[in-house]
C-alpha cells in the first residue's frame, strides 16, 4: 500500500471518528433520575364498581287511562312537575257533574232547612201541624246526606285527576321512557324512569378480607375514564351475600363531574400497611429475564439491578433487590443504557 493510500485511510478515519462522536468522552447518555422512596404501602385490590344515584326511581301510573303526554328524555324536572299526563277528559265531566249535584244538594238542604225553621215557629204557635214539621226535618237530614254524599265524589274525582297526572318526587332528570303517548296504561304500569343526578355514589362489592380495613368514613381511591378520584364510605352492609360473600360498599365521591352509570375500578385494602421501598413505575425495564432497575452510582455510570416487584400505588411500586432509600434510579432515557456507561444527569421536565 502506498503512502498515499495510507494518509488517505487515516483522513478518512479521523472524519468519521469526528462525525459521529466515537470517543469516550462523548459517550455519556443523558438520563433523568429520582430518587428511591421508602414509604407506607397498603396491599389493595381492584374492585368493579358502578357510579349510581340514591334517588333513582320508576314512575308509575296510579290509575288507567290512556297516555296523552310523556316528558322527553333527558328533560329537566322539579318536584311536583308532570312527568307524564293520563287523559282526564272523562273524569273533568264527572268532575263537572259532582260540582253541580253538591250545588243543587246544597240549594235542597238550604230549603229544608229554612222550611223546617219557618214550621217550628208556626207548630210552636200552634198554626201548623207536627207531622209537617217531622217530615221537612227527614227531607232536610236527606239533603244533608245528600250534600255530603256528592261532596265526598267530589273528593274521590280530585284525587283521581290529581294521580292522572304523573309528579317527580324529587328534582331529577328523565332518563328512559317505558311507554309513548297514546299507549294504554294500568295501575303499576312504569311510565319513566327519573335519576336525580345530584345525589351520585359509586355502588361495589367486595371481599370479607377487606372488612377490617374498610369502615364508616373511610376514604378510597378509584379511577374513572383514566382519572383518579377519591371517595368516602358512606355505606358498608356487614351481612354478604350468602354465596358470593362479598358486601355491598358505597361511596360518596369527591368530585362531582360523573354521570349515573359509568363504571370505576375502586382500590380496596386488604391488609395493614407495611414499609416498602418504591420507585416510579416507568423506571422499571421490563425484559425477558425479569425486571431491573438502572442505579446511577457516584462515579454518574449505570448499574443494572434486577428487582422483584411488589405492591403498586398509583405511579409508584414496590421493588426489592438491593435498592436502598436515596437511591439515584433511572425514569428516563434508560432504553439504550448498559451498566457501566457513563451518563449526564437532566433535569426532569414539569409534567413528564
Amino acid at each position: 500500500m502506498s503512502v498515499f493510500s495510507k494518509a488517505l485511510i487515516r483522513m478518512v478515519a479521523a472524519a468519521l471518528v469526528g462525525a459521529t462522536g466515537w470517543n469516550s468522552a462523548a459517550a455519556a447518555t443523558p438520563v433523568v433520575v429520582v430518587a428511591a422512596e421508602s414509604r407506607e404501602m397498603t396491599p389493595l385490590i381492584e374492585v368493579a364498581g358502578t357510579v349510581i344515584s340514591r334517588k333513582d326511581t320508576r314512575l308509575a301510573a296510579q290509575v288507567e287511562g290512556q297516555v296523552t303526554w310523556v316528558a322527553d328524555v333527558g328533560s329537566r324536572l322539579a318536584a311536583g312537575d308532570v312527568a307524564a299526563q293520563l287523559d282526564d277528559v272523562l273524569l273533568r265531566a264527572m268532575l263537572a257533574e259532582e260540582q253541580a249535584q253538591v250545588g243543587r244538594a246544597q240549594a235542597s238542604l238550604g230549603f229544608h232547612q229554612a222550611e223546617s225553621k219557618r214550621l217550628a215557629k208556626l207548630a210552636s204557635e200552634n198554626h201548623a201541624a207536627q207531622s209537617r214539621l217531622d217530615q221537612e226535618r227527614r227531607d232536610a237530614s236527606i239533603a244533608r246526606s245528600e250534600l255530603a254524599a256528592a261532596k265526598s265524589r267530589v273528593t274521590q274525582i280530585r284525587e283521581r285527576l290529581d294521580r292522572a297526572a304523573i309528579k317527580a318526587p324529587f328534582a331529577g332528570v328523565v332518563t328512559e321512557e317505558f311507554i309513548q303517548a297514546g299507549e294504554w296504561a294500568d295501575p303499576g304500569t312504569a311510565i319513566v324512569r327519573l335519576v336525580d343526578a345530584a345525589s351520585l355514589e359509586i355502588q361495589a362489592w367486595v371481599p370479607v378480607r377487606a372488612l377490617p380495613f374498610v369502615q364508616g368514613s373511610s376514604t378510597l381511591q378509584y379511577t374513572l375514564a383514566g382519572k383518579s378520584g377519591t371517595g368516602r364510605v358512606s355505606t358498608l352492609v356487614p351481612v354478604g351475600d350468602d354465596l358470593s360473600r362479598l358486601f355491598e360498599l358505597r361511596l360518596i365521591p369527591d368530585d362531582n363531574d360523573i354521570t349515573a352509570g359509568q363504571s370505576v375500578r375502586i382500590s380496596i385494602p386488604t391488609a395493614a400497611a407495611e414499609p416498602a421501598i418504591v420507585v416510579p413505575r416507568d423506571a422499571l425495564v421490563l425484559r425477558r429475564d425479569g425486571s431491573s432497575v438502572f442505579r446511577i452510582n457516584d462515579d454518574n455510570k449505570a448499574e443494572r439491578v434486577r428487582v422483584t416487584t411488589g405492591m403498586a400505588q398509583g405511579e409508584f411500586i414496590e421493588v426489592e433487590g438491593g435498592i436502598q432509600a436515596g437511591d439515584r434510579i433511572v425514569i428516563r432515557g434508560g432504553e439504550r443504557l448498559r451498566p457501566g456507561q457513563e451518563v449526564e444527569l437532566r433535569e426532569q421536565v414539569a409534567g413528564e
